[in-house]
Parts: C-alpha cells; structure tokens; sequence
C-alpha cells in the first residue's frame, strides 16, 4: 500500500506542450522524470527531447519565443519566487540575461515578441512596472504604478501590449489597458501617457482603456493572431465569460455562447474560432466558438477536467486531461496521445462522488473519495483547497488518493470563496475573510458526520497554503469539531504575514479584508489562527517552507511559538524551498509525515503521541 501511493508520486508526469507561433514543431513542457519539475525542450519534427534546466528545486516557469529560437524562463533562488528572468537557445547552449539592468522582483508577467523584443512585468515593494526592450539592450519602463498589475500579451506586430492594472485600488478585480510601444501595422488614435499615480508617467500612448466598476474584474487573455482586437474574459453576467474588444475604436463583441457555468478561452491559430473551456460542478469541457456566425460544436474530450488545452495550426486541439480515478494524459482530439512521459504509469484511483449542502449562503457542493472497504463510518480527513480563488476539481491527485489508500475518506468543499461558482459565491468572504469559508465546511463537515460517513472521532482537517489558514482557524474556532489538523505552508498569523509577504499579496489582502491590518485591524485579528491559539485542542502538524513569500516563515514561527507557550500538542516539518516543493521525493516526504501523523491520530498506527518538536 505505501509503494502504491509513492508510485503515483514517482510517475512521470508532463505538462501540456506549449508551441512557437512561428515555428509549431518547437515545443516547451514542464516534466518531473528527472526528479525534480524542470523545463524540456521538444522538436516535434525530429522527436528529440531534451532537459533545459537543472536546478535543485525546480523550475515552474518558462515560455518560448515566437520564432522558437529562444526558451526564457525564471530564475529565483530556493523557491522564493524572487529573481529575474534568463533565457537559453531552444537548441542548447549557455543561458543569459536578456533584459539587463532589470534587478530581481517578483513575476508581474512576461510578453514575447518577435526578434528578441520582450516586455517583463515586474512586482516589487515599490508596486508594479512594465519594461520593453530587445535583447541585449536596456529595457525601458513603459509603465509604472503602485498599484499591482500583469503583464498580459503583445500583438503579432509587437506595437500593442495588454496588460492588467489595479489603479482603481482593487487588485482581485483588476482593468485591462492597452498601450501602443512603437509604430506597428495597427493604427489608430494616441491618448496621452499613463500616469503612474506617484509622479512616473510610463513612456508609452494609451489607447484604449476597459474597465467595468467595482466588484467586476476584467482579464486580458490574448491579441487575435495578426490583429489588434484583444480576447478579454469579463464578469458582467455574474460568471466569467469571454468578449472580443477592439482598443483603437471601443468596439466590443459580447460572445453569447449559451453556455452555462465560468467561461475562459483562447484564439485558434487562424483567429476565425475560440477554443472555450467551460467549468461546472467540478468538471471542464471543451468546446470550439465561431465568433462570426456563433456556431458552438463540443469537442469529443472524456468526462473528467482539461487542465490545459491549445488549438494547433492544423486545426486540431491537443489538451491536458485526467479525473479522479485516471492519471493525466496529453490527448489530441485526432484521437492520439500527444506526448508520453518516460518511466512507468501511475497506479489508477477511486471515482469521486458529488454531494449538494445546504450551508448557510446556499447549496455547497463537495467532492467525496471513498475507500474500497466500504464499512462506515470511516475515518476522515477533509483536504481543503488554497487559493481562496481556486477550485476542487474531479481531477487525479496523488495526495488525495494517498489518503484513500490508507482507508480514509476524503472530503473537498467548494467553499464560498472558490472559483467555478459566480463571482457573487468567489466574492462572499470579503470583509468576513475565513470566517465565511469556515461556515460551509462546517456544514460539509456536520452533514458527513450526521450521515454516518464520517468517524466524529477519527476527522483531520488538512490543507495547504490557504487550505491550511482555514485547517489551523477551524482548529481554533471550532475545536470540538476536528480531532487532528494538518496546516501545510499556512497563513497563521494575519498581520506578521501581511509585513512580510510580496506586495502582490498585500494588495490582494487589502481588497479582501477592505484596508491593511492599520485600517481595520479587528478584522485581521478576527480571521487571524493566531487569535484562536488558546482555544485550540486537536494536535496539529505544520508543514513550513523556510523561504515561502506567500506564507513567510516568521509568522508560522509565532504561531508554533504561541503552541509551545500554551503547550499545545503540536509536530513540525520544515523543508528547504518556498511554497511547497517540486522536487519529488521531497513532496513523498512531506505526504509520509502528513500520513503517519494522521495514522497515529486515529489509532491506525502505533506510536508516540503528538507533541512539541
């Protein structure tokens, strides 16, 4: 049984392929058959593969350039998340620094363009700012402002570039502008420069804005292959759903698909369709729009989630693929496998079951993970998703059927706060940060007990990054509840994570909770675990990544500290990286201490009670 679960950990895994728009046959991924999440090259015309970074914990990102010449990808260190960007030739050879006088900063996006011309979106405690230049050459600022923002996409002529800001002050519903760089094929009138809002005007014309009020966010996605129209994703319905906007004339084309639930897409490569993924219920599917006449035609993909999917010059669709019971796959609607990782399959899974609560702002739906020994009530643990603004899907996870392996049921809620549910469902925590996530797994949690699925005696709440903030508040405000928590990499005390994470969080804080811990510190202390220590009953473990800048390592410190003090059972795993790991046999040692403390918990597994370490 624990080879099995370590198996699903060890199998090869590969990310779906990104391609050059002008040369298809060169393609990037993201594989862990070396051990660690590093990039790969890939020539789809000779078929050889070839591992392009090598670093001890990982590489998340990377992209390629349109010609496929060049692989630009993030150089931070340990898994801080801070540091700059470098690139290597898609053929091999040494790396470099493209873009340089760019000191390190957090990513604020990266937009590629012909000839080695680049624009990189950097976040800093000073906010967020634009830099364009080509390689080999200083970058100039073409934008600026104290507010956060993203760098989105350049057009194909590389004289219009997209990006996301937060002027308006609120970086969770943020407005996309649209900037002219130099003279291009697309033309049209110039409004004056954007003002920085602290005296840096950014040495680019505006031309055009879009912005839909507070409360409604607007995401750039891309320009259409060869034009200057700019796909963007808006929520005037109440759900997320695409519009096609031209910035020169203000022209927009709300695209009324018909489709239900949150809508995102992606130009095809001769920009006369859309590729849509449609989320509902935990599920996404695939379908193909054409704007011009709205033809709709669903795409034949198996019932479960596409993870990723891009449209291919030859008019197919190759897509990233997997449920809860089978491991993903890179597919192609030709009816093939696009890419294999090397090395053996993962062992396979149990089906995931959908259940409807009804909690207190209305139906909350879960996804529930039986093991095969059917004798209930079973021991328990609700695995809680991060975010908040993510989702749990029906999609294969390790983790999850680590713990079914070891007899547990598995409970995942889509609290308020979740994407996939309208943005009334995402936005409901503001102002009542964690309390009002905790409220519809409280539900969840007294409806699987009251059903005799789950063992009151034998529950763990677990989670990480924000699932872990609500595992350790769950422990606090509701102590009776729970008989053991898992926090991995958590936010534990509000107001010391707020002084040291990354501006981008700050901000995006500041919009959930309505100001900083200074403007409204009863509702920091109120959604803080830190808080609640006192009250606290249940052992809990706390997993902590010595560099993390999204759940900094001090204000998990205080929390423990706060334990030791009050002399509250607790186990703590420290590991060497940042916001988790993508070193492999890291993330199996991490699932084995989660595993034997749960284990240990419930009676299953003899040893020593929990306690300080």
């Amino acid at each position: 049984m624990g080879e099995r679960w370590q198996e699903r950990f060890r199998a090869g895994r590969v990310s779906l392929p990104s391609w050059a728009r002008k040369a298809p046959d060169r393609s990037l991924f993201r594989s862990n058959i070396s051990g660690t999440w590093e990039l790969h090259a890939w020539d789809r015309a000779t078929g050889e593969r070839r591992q392009l970074t090598k670093r001890p914990n990982g590489t998340e990102t990377g992209a390629l350039d349109p010609e496929g010449a060049w692989v630009w990808w993030f150089d931070d260190t340990d898994g801080d998340e801070f540091g700059v960007w470098r690139r290597q030739p898609f053929a091999g050879g040494a790396d470099d620094t493209p873009l340089p006088g760019l000191g390190p900063s957090y990513i604020g996006g990266l937009a590629l363009g012909s000839e080695g011309f680049a624009v990189v979106g950097r976040s800093t405690d000073a906010g967020f700012s634009a830099h364009a230049g080509a390689a080999g050459r200083a970058a100039r600022t073409v934008y600026a402002h104290r507010c956060e923002g993203w760098v989105a996409d350049l057009s194909d002529d590389g004289s219009l570039l997209a990006l996301a800001h937060s002027e308006h002050g609120d970086s969770r519903h943020m407005a996309v502008r649209v900037l002219r760089l130099h003279e291009g094929s697309s033309d049209g009138p110039q409004a004056p420069g954007p003002d920085s809002g602290d005296g840096t005007a950014g040495p680019a014309d505006t031309v055009g804005d879009l912005w839909d009020g507070p409360g409604r966010d607007l995401t750039p996605v891309a320009f259409e292959p060869g034009g200057r129209r700019l796909l963007v994703l808006h929520e005037r319905g109440g759900r997320r759903a695409p519009l096609i906007w031209d910035p020169v004339t203000g022209a927009e084309h709300d695209l009324d698909t018909g489709l239900s639930g949150e809508l995102s897409a992606e130009w095809t490569p001769d920009a006369a369709a859309l590729l849509i993924t449609q989320e509902s219920q935990g599920r996404v599917m695939l379908h193909r729009y054409a704007p011009a006449d709205g033809t709709l035609t669903s795409l034949d993909v198996p019932p479960g989630v596409v993870s990723a999917a891009t449209a291919r010059p030859d008019g197919t669709v190759e897509y990233s693929w997997s449920d809860s019971q089978h491991p993903p796959a890179v597919r192609s609607t030709a009816g093939t496998v696009v890419l294999e990782p090397e090395g053996p399959a993962a062992p396979p899974s149990v089906p995931v079951h959908d259940v409807h609560v009804d909690g207190p702002g209305g139906s909350v739906h879960a996804l529930v993970s039986l093991p095969e020994d059917g004798r209930r009530p079973h021991p328990a643990v609700f695995v809680v998703h991060g975010g908040p603004q993510a989702q749990d899907y029906d999609a294969f996870r390790p983790d999850v059927a680590a713990w079914v392996d070891h007899g547990f049921a598995v409970v995942r809620v889509n609290y308020r706060g979740s994407t996939g549910y309208g943005t009334a469902w995402r936005d409901a925590l503001e102002g009542r940060v964690g309390v009002t996530e905790l409220e519809d797994i409280t539900a969840v949690r007294d409806w699987a007990v009251e059903t005799g699925l789950a063992d009151p005696d034998r529950l763990i709440v677990e989670g990480g990054s924000w699932g872990g903030y609500l595992a350790l508040l769950a422990l606090g405000r509701r102590p009776d509840d729970w008989s053991a928590g898992i926090a991995a990499v958590p936010v534990a005390d509000f107001e010391a994570a707020y002084a040291d994470e990354m501006e981008a969080l700050r901000a995006f804080d500041r919009s959930m909770f309505g100001g900083s811990p200074e403007d409204v510190p009863e509702r920091y202390r109120t959604s803080s675990p830190i808080t609640y220590v006192a009250d606290v009953r249940a052992p809990v473990l706390v997993l902590a990544g010595e560099n993390d800048p999204r759940c900094p390592i001090r204000q998990i410190d205080n929390y423990l500290a706060r334990l030791a003090e009050l002399g509250k059972p607790h186990e703590v795993y420290r590991f060497d990286a940042g916001h988790g790991s993508f070193v492999v046999e890291e993330g199996i040692r991490q699932m084995a201490a989660e595993l034997d403390f749960a284990l240990r918990i419930t009676g299953r597994r003899e040893g020593a009670a929990p306690g300080a370490s």
